[in-house]
């Protein structure tokens, strides 16, 4: 039976991993076991952080309706319950962008839903 030989293998897993540290201060980015622990506990952070950057992004875009709304002279969840009692299917990102840029929109979707709540 052939030896196996893994010197190319093994370049190329350490070279992989220390493209992953580049940046990386001291050890992390010069030492392969530091760096090899490193970029796994970086690769666990980035998930986690992809998760909660969807959750932090909800929170301003319903902060942001939330300050329209009662600039208009209601509050989110009467806005959104009115909203969803007419039929209007716009989603929170888009509310939230018409909060900013298109106040007198905005002020539409607002009658539209209050009109919706008192039917």
């Amino acid at each position: 039976m052939a030896r196996i030989k893994r010197a190319v293998n093994a370049a190329k897993k350490r070279r992989k991993i220390f493209k992953l540290a580049k940046g990386y201060w001291g050890a992390k980015s010069k030492l392969y076991r530091a760096a090899s622990e490193q970029v796994m506990k970086s690769m666990a952070y980035a998930y986690v952080g992809r998760k909660l950057k969807k959750r932090e992004y909800r929170r301003l875009w319903i902060a942001r309706i939330n300050a329209g709304a009662r600039i208009c002279g209601t509050n989110y969840s009467k806005l959104i319950h009115g909203l969803k009692v007419a039929g209007v299917e716009v989603n929170r990102k888009v509310l939230a962008d018409l909060a900013i840029t298109d106040m007198n929109a905005f002020n539409e979707l607002c009658n539209v839903a209050n009109k919706a709540l008192e039917q």
